[in-house]
């Protein structure tokens, strides 16, 4: 073998030996211990690093920094101020305080002691000074007030847990009796008293439910009122609107009924008015050709002789003339019938549209112009013609006077026999003495006197005086 790489080998293996032989000489202290080391440099204390501990001249032992929990339990019972024996179990938790100097001294006071020794001791002097604590309290204040105890074994510790490099981080106190039950009595009092509370708060609960279900009952009934009222108002203000409108349909429904009698009326109206007008013309026709027929039947008498002379040689001339004027005369009337129909026809139409007014007006015009015609009409009546109307209208009123009796299904006649006025003569002469009382009735219905009237009829053979006649008296 290569002398080189030998000795390369060995260096190698002498320096592991020496990192070996380091390695077990260093010792670190973790953060829950402290190391105490001692020797030819003195005592120190390593805490959170390593140090070399060389052999036979020094040597190490490590302390604990972690924390201690055990029961302080005395076995005597403890009497309060009040002189009351207790029995008080609590738990203390310490701890070697984290500075050299605390550290020194724990170690000096407890570095080769067992952990059960050690606890032990911590723990007779936390019970000493627990019973001081205990005397110089009352049974309520230990019971009602466990941190005050614990603040107080803390704050009276102290000096002592320093001169032994500790620290008191908590005591806390778990049970607290006594023989007496007297902190069973002291509770009953309070038990009585958080009941009765207890009582008087479920009652004042249920009366406030009862009030407040009263509350919330009134509101929903409330409530349900005015939903109802609403929905009420909602209805009616429904059933108004249904109601305006079929009144307003209604309305409408009128308003045409009334527009369609009222053109119905209007064309009935100047139906009939057309109807008067073409009457009117058909009487003032008839009048025209009576007119006619009359100075022809004159004209007839007069031309009489000179027919009966020219007889024999113009008998068929005259015929046809007489004939030819004739049917000229029906074809100028039926002429004038055809034109006043067709005017009647397109007036009615025109009249359609017109107001009521208008047509009332044309109706008491039609009226007038009627009566007029029928005036001069009646003008041309002579003696014998109002004695002929008066006469043939007699038996109808006389029919009128008796329908009464026809009427009658049996009549029983009781006379007694006197005379002509018994009987059935009884009927008759009631009878006769009602159609002599018809010239009294005309002249009540007339109001002129019969006589009167008949003084104003011309005499047979008269005549009315002709237009021309009338225009020049008029003149005069």
């Amino acid at each position: 073998m290569n002398p080189t790489i030998l000795f390369a080998l060995l260096m190698i293996l002498a320096v592991v030996f020496l990192m070996a032989m380091f390695a077990k000489l260093f010792r670190k202290a973790g953060p829950h211990e402290a190391i105490i080391v001692y020797g030819f440099r003195g005592t120190r204390v390593v805490k959170g690093h390593g140090t070399v501990i060389f052999p036979m001249v020094e040597t190490w032992h490590g302390l604990s920094l972690e924390l201690m929990s055990f029961d302080v339990a005395p076995k005597q019972d403890l009497y309060t101020r009040q002189g009351v024996a207790v029995t008080v179990e609590a738990v203390a938790q310490i701890k070697v305080k984290s500075d050299p100097e605390s550290i020194l001294t724990a170690a000096e006071q407890f570095l080769t002691k067992p952990p059960d020794e050690r606890e032990g001791l911590i723990r007779l002097v936390m019970e000493g000074h627990l019973r001081g604590i205990i005397g110089q309290l009352t049974v309520e204040e230990i019971v009602k007030q466990p941190e005050m105890v614990g603040d107080r074994m803390r704050s009276t510790c102290a000096d002592d847990m320093n001169k032994m490099g500790l620290e008191v981080i908590s005591f806390t106190i778990k049970e607290v009796r006594d023989k007496n039950e007297y902190i069973t009595n002291m509770g009953r009092p309070d038990v009585a008293r958080i009941k009765r509370d207890a009582d008087v708060a479920g009652a004042e609960a249920s009366r406030d439910t009862a009030i407040k279900q009263a509350l919330a009952a009134r509101d929903a009934a409330v409530a349900r009122a005015q939903a109802d009222q609403e929905r009420v108002l909602a209805e009616a203000l429904s059933q108004t609107k249904q109601a305006e409108a079929q009144r307003d349909l209604e309305v409408k429904k009128a308003e045409y009924l009334q527009t369609v009698k009222k053109q119905q009326a209007q064309a009935d109206k100047a139906y009939e008015i057309q109807t008067n007008v073409m009457q009117q013309s058909v009487t003032a026709e008839q009048v025209t050709i009576q007119q006619v027929q009359k100075e022809h039947e004159v004209k007839v008498q007069e031309a009489e002789i000179q027919r009966r002379e020219r007889e024999l040689t113009a008998t068929v001339l005259k015929q046809a003339e007489f004939e030819r004027k004739r049917i000229e005369t029906l074809a100028e009337a039926e002429k004038a019938r055809l034109m006043m129909e067709a005017e009647g026809k397109a007036a009615a139409i025109r009249a359609q549209g017109e107001a009521e007014a208008e047509i009332i007006f044309k109706k008491g015009d039609a009226e007038a112009r009627a009566m007029n015609v029928k005036a001069e009409a009646y003008q041309e009546f002579n003696q014998a013609a109002i004695v002929d109307k008066l006469i043939t209208a007699m038996p109808d009123v006389v029919r009128a006077l008796a329908s009464p009796l026809a009427n009658v299904d049996k009549i029983t006649v009781v006379s007694t026999g006197n005379g002509d006025a018994a009987g059935l003569n009884k009927i008759t002469g009631d009878l006769t003495k009602m159609a002599a009382q018809i010239p009294a009735l005309f002249e009540t219905l007339s109001g002129m006197p019969l006589q009167e009237l008949l003084s104003k009829v011309r005499l047979i053979g008269d005549k009315s005086p002709k237009p021309e006649a009338k225009a020049k008296g008029a003149a005069e």
